[in-house]
């Protein structure tokens, strides 16, 4: 047995009966099962009971045995002494709070839905891929689009916390924003860290003065990059290492820790190739956050992400080596997991700080494109998942990283559902 199933069982009094009787005979009755505490204390805070008639406020404290109560020392934390319910799987002594009166303890096994009990223990007894791999496919669709919908919100919610955080350390700099995480993104997920620490060695201050200028824009990101430090007998190579010193000097650069990787990665997916198409980005959309925040539709977003990086490597895929020609631009692909990961969340976030809700709009456009396609989604669609579009998922990204992984199937709406299958 796991606390957290005794803690589900009382905040949603999934119990077989109201009519409830503490150890000491006396009967129980639920006012309000109070707030569930995820922070030190007692679990269940501003809870409120009937006891044998009488009218009680505190707190409630859950766990498997009583005698856990003293395995966790409470008896010497004062923040227990306001507990009015012990609520127990299995009362194995007597527990007395600080006035030597004797706890009020309920036992929850005595209540319990036996079909409810027996799927909880089936869901977490087989350590498969996830818990309920043998049966999802067995949810109904209701069930599954109630579901995956309040995951896309969450999913947006916990990144708009963390660029939130991003913005605040900017003094609140929307476009310094999005310079960071359009390199971030630019970089995948072989070189996403590094291409993030170019951009702020670069600093979005410096890259816009120069953004008329590509030839520049591309000495400062090759040159922050340290793709500028050898001796390369090749003439494009060598008029960007000469002006990548007299940048540095202009804007006072300090050297970077960036160190991109190459192996592993498609020639055109190298990140020389990724740089000069981010410059090319902004050389070509001058007024980019604007244009990204009143844009309303898919076509319109991948018009601005549809970019090629500059002649010379068209012929070149590193510096110094030629190769057949062939226009290097970014593909359908890289722009829609552009829009998934760092523009839909951006545009999510924005609406947010002007007061605004965008959510409808923002979920038209997760269902406009392509579900990405890697080894987690495709274990989804071998489950009988359905995956129809990028809303699908990016839901199911979610549900495995924070639900499955985590154990948290009494959280999860398939979970609560599975229990009550017969």
């Amino acid at each position: 047995m796991q606390e957290d199933f005794l803690h589900y069982v009382w905040q949603f009094q999934k119990l077989s009966t109201n009519i409830l009787t503490t150890t000491s005979g006396d009967e129980l009755h639920v006012i309000n099962i109070g707030e569930y505490n995820t922070d030190s204390g007692p679990d269940f805070k501003n809870s409120k009971l009937r006891i044998d008639g009488q009218v009680w406020f505190g707190t409630v404290e859950v766990h498997v045995k009583s005698s856990d109560w003293f395995v966790h020392k409470h008896q010497n934390d004062l923040a227990y002494n306001n507990v009015i319910l012990h609520v127990v799987w299995e009362d194995d002594i007597a527990v007395y709070d600080a006035h030597n009166n004797q706890l009020q303890t309920l036992v929850l096994k005595e209540y319990v839905n036996e079909l409810m009990l027996f799927n909880y223990k089936k869901l977490l007894e087989k350590k498969n891929w996830i818990n309920c791999e043998n049966q999802i496919h067995q949810i109904d669709e209701f069930t599954m689009s109630f579901w995956k919908e309040k995951l896309m919100i969450r999913r947006m919610e916990r990144k708009s916390l963390v660029l939130q955080k991003r913005l605040t350390e900017l003094n609140n700099d929307w476009e310094a924003l999005l310079f960071l995480i359009l390199a971030e993104n630019f970089g995948l997920k072989l070189n996403s860290d590094h291409f993030f620490l170019l951009a702020r060695s670069v600093t979005f201050t410096a890259f816009k003065k120069e953004v008329s200028n590509l030839f520049n824009m591309e000495a400062l990101l090759f040159g922050q990059a340290n793709l500028l430090n050898e001796e390369i007998e090749d003439l494009y190579y060598k008029k960007l290492k000469t002006e990548y010193g007299y940048l540095k000097q202009k804007y006072r650069l300090v050297d970077s820790l960036v160190m991109l990787q190459f192996f592993r990665l498609r020639p055109a997916s190298f990140p020389t190739l990724r740089l000069s198409q981010f410059a090319m980005m902004y050389h070509s959309q001058q007024g980019l956050f604007s244009k990204i925040i009143e844009a309303k539709s898919v076509v319109e977003l991948r018009r601005l992400f549809e970019v090629s990086a500059s002649d010379y490597w068209d012929t070149h895929y590193t510096f110094g080596k030629t190769s057949i020609k062939r226009i290097k631009s970014v593909s359908k692909g890289f722009v829609e997991l552009l829009m998934i990961n760092a523009i839909i969340p951006l545009k999510f976030m924005y609406a947010r700080s002007q007061g605004a809700e965008n959510f409808e709009e923002l979920l038209k456009l997760y269902h406009s494109l392509q579900p990405e396609q890697n080894t987690l989604i495709k274990k989804f669609e071998n489950l009988k998942v359905t995956v129809n579009s990028s809303a699908d998922s990016q839901a199911l990204i979610e549900l495995k990283t924070t639900f499955c992984d985590k154990q948290k199937c009494l959280h999860c709406e398939i979970g609560n559902k599975l229990l009550y299958q017969s």
